[in-house]
């Protein structure tokens, strides 16, 4: 009988645990399952992520955030439309397209532990057998001793002690880390409001929902190329504000076009959710290059919890279209706009070495004139002293 899954192998049982959701007939069935379906996959994009920035090596992190995940996740998106022309019992569905998940517990067996996991909970010898199965794999030849016992014991009581010593209030600790907190949230909840905002508005689209389905799904494949593109030849901020300057003005012109010009809306509508959906997959990587390895996972993780609560508020942004039709392409084009405007606060990260601690964060671009402003300042009244001396 193999050993009970713990740490990061846990995370791949629970994807398999929504074939539950449609055997409920009675409100436990329908509400608690779901519920508890959320909070246990609420956090596998994050997780997975994490777990491929611990395990790859830096040239191809890029790929594997971007297309790695994200191309599989719009294929996936893709075929949903054609589950749900062919299946419309909801219940049914529910099952057919979370069943599969179950076989995401068969990757116990080949996906390998985190050595970086492994070695901060002790087990060393462990992480040392996988990653001389990776050096064989790759034809490499692994030297005799892979990790230093002195060095090791280091880095377990390094972890040990950022253990104790660091906790979520970290993330507001310092009034640096406390501004790129805010603006995050503000980032990722606003992001995640203009992308299910868009998908929740499929059926008020002119023509087939199950064809409009598919369309917002398929260019979401594009909206990732375009990601890794830019996150290879240009810096993270222009890369993040330029997909959110794109979506956020295209659903503010879709006010100005004729009413009887219903396929070039929904046209305008397909390239909105093309720069917002770049724009999702880049600020993963981002974040996590903004925050310091002591905290990263927490700052990465509060963020996503902000995306949480953009998907939750995004159902009744698509509601205020019964008030007005392009009401719900105002607001989230108003607020997409502005939060390509806060994107050029954050500091740059591309080409900078990530930092470890929160002393060796980047300061947020006002911190950082203000503290030029007062070092000019204090120029002068040095040299004052200086004369009077």
């Amino acid at each position: 009988m193999p050993p009970l899954p713990t740490g990061h192998h846990r995370q791949l049982l629970c994807s398999g645990t929504g074939a539950r959701r449609g055997c409920g007939p009675e409100a436990a069935g329908t509400g608690e399952l779901p519920g508890w379906l959320g909070i246990q996959q609420g956090g596998l994009p994050v997780h997975h992520r994490d777990r491929g920035t611990e395990i790859l090596s830096k040239s191809i992190r890029i790929i594997f955030a971007t297309l790695g995940i994200c191309i599989f996740f719009a294929f996936g998106f893709m075929v949903l439309p054609l589950f749900a022309y062919f299946i419309r019992d909801w219940r049914m569905l529910l099952m057919a397209i979370t069943l599969p998940g179950v076989l995401c517990g068969a990757l116990w067996w080949f996906i390998p532990e985190s050595p970086r996991w492994l070695i901060s909970q002790g087990r060393v010898k462990e992480a040392e057998v996988i990653i001389r199965k990776a050096a064989k794999f790759n034809g490499i030849v692994a030297p005799s001793t892979i990790f230093d016992p002195s060095e090791t014991t280091n880095l377990q009581d390094g972890n040990a002690k950022n253990t104790q010593s660091h906790h979520i209030y970290d993330l507001v600790r310092t009034r640096n880390i406390r501004i790129l907190t805010i603006m995050s949230i503000i980032l990722w909840l606003t992001i995640s409001v203009g992308y299910f905002g868009l998908s929740l508005d499929t059926p008020n689209l002119n023509g087939n929902i199950y064809v409009n389905g598919f369309l917002l799904a398929a260019v979401e494949v594009p909206a990732y190329v375009l990601a890794w593109l830019l996150l290879q030849h240009v810096t993270r901020r222009y890369s993040m504000a330029g997909s959110l300057f794109l979506g956020g003005s295209v659903l503010l012109i879709l006010q100005l076009v004729p009413s009887d010009l219903l396929y070039l809306s929904t046209a305008l509508v397909m390239v909105g959710k093309f720069g917002i959906t770049s724009a999702y997959s880049m600020v993963y990587v981002y974040t996590a290059e903004l925050y310091p390895t002591v905290v990263r996972n927490m700052g990465v993780g509060v963020s996503s919890t902000a995306s949480r609560l953009g998907s939750i508020l995004s159902p009744y942004f698509v509601y205020l279209g019964a008030y007005d039709r392009h009401l719900p392409y105002i607001v989230m084009g108003s607020l997409t706009i502005l939060t390509a405007i806060i994107t050029f606060f954050f500091p740059e990260s591309s080409g900078v070495s990530l930092p470890d601690t929160i002393d060796e964060m980047q300061k947020v671009k006002r911190i950082r004139r203000v503290s030029a402003m007062s070092k000019k300042g204090s120029a002068p009244d040095s040299k004052r002293k200086v004369s009077t001396s």
